[in-house]
């Protein structure tokens, strides 16, 4: 068993139920919802979405809303204008050219206005049952430090994940690895002493030499 099966297979004993953390009912939602996540906790974005979804939970709906109107609603989100008006902008292109429904194919997804690679394949593989791994600043730190993946950019980490796991495991993968960021593997002081997987931890083996 190779170094990348231990740390998935250990991780998977960790957090049996990993899952998405935000809240959502439809692909819509989780779009919104995973736009408002950058560089913003998951509880935070739910306590927001729990009240702009009560009236704004489409995009026919959503535009009627203007770019100031929005960003009062999503200011405690950080970065409320650019999310905005990423918001507006996918959902007008969903309306235009989508017949207002979330595409589910990977390059649709992104072709949406203020959409990049890791919202689409989120709501691509959480939604939608695709393949596909999002790094998000948990997954490319947690990659980057085991060795699963080396990279200085989120697309390269995503390459190296994309070849030291299994197809079948990608989306899974992704809730493994951000779980694991949040709760062990932390950015200023991670909990070597209490991680089960410092053992093919290359972070690890380098700072014990």
């Amino acid at each position: 068993m190779d170094r990348s099966e231990n740390i998935l297979r250990e991780l998977e004993k960790l957090y049996p139920d990993a899952k998405p953390a935000l809240m959502y009912e439809s692909a819509y939602e989780l779009l919104v919802a995973v736009i408002l996540s950058a560089q913003c906790t998951d509880e935070r974005v739910n306590k927001v979405t729990r009240v702009l979804f009560e009236k704004y939970n489409t995009p026919e709906k959503m535009v009627t809303l203007s770019q100031e109107e929005l960003e009062k609603l999503i200011y405690t989100c950080g970065f409320y204008r650019n999310k905005a008006a990423h918001i507006l902008s996918a959902s007008r292109d969903i309306l235009e050219k989508f017949c207002g429904q979330v595409p589910s194919a990977r390059e649709e997804l992104q072709s949406l206005a203020g959409v990049g690679r890791k919202t689409a394949n989120v709501v691509y593989s959480v939604w939608f049952k695709g393949d596909a791994i999002a790094v998000d600043t948990h997954v490319f730190r947690v990659a980057n430090r085991t060795g699963l993946a080396e990279g200085k950019t989120p697309e390269k980490v995503e390459e190296g994940l994309m070849q030291a796991i299994p197809k079948s495991m990608w989306s899974k993968a992704h809730h493994l690895l951000i779980y694991h960021g949040r709760r062990v593997c932390h950015s200023q002081k991670p909990d070597c002493a209490n991680c089960t997987i410092s053992k093919w931890c290359k972070y690890f083996r380098e700072k014990t030499e």
